[in-house]
């Protein structure tokens, strides 16, 4: 590899604002913001607005549509 053309790779927090979730991992991103860690480090704290806490199919809150009925409708309104 060649030398000083990667970014930097360090540990950086992801926050989850929406689900009050935050995890620490290490990524390139850079950010102005910073936040204290449990470790007692300060990291660089990147807002993200969905993450495995948040997102519907994570969470089990997903919607199921209903196919069936939806046919049905479609054939009473355009139907045969």
């Amino acid at each position: 590899m060649r030398s000083a053309i990667h970014p930097e790779y360090r540990p950086v927090v992801f926050r989850d604002k929406s689900a009050d979730y935050a995890f620490l991992t290490r990524s390139t991103l850079t950010s102005a913001q910073t936040v204290e860690w449990t470790d007692g480090k300060t990291y660089p704290v990147f807002d993200v607005d969905i993450s495995s806490a948040s997102h519907p199919f994570w969470t089990g809150k997903g919607r199921v549509l209903d196919t069936a009925g939806r046919i049905e409708q479609f054939n009473r309104r355009y139907g045969k």
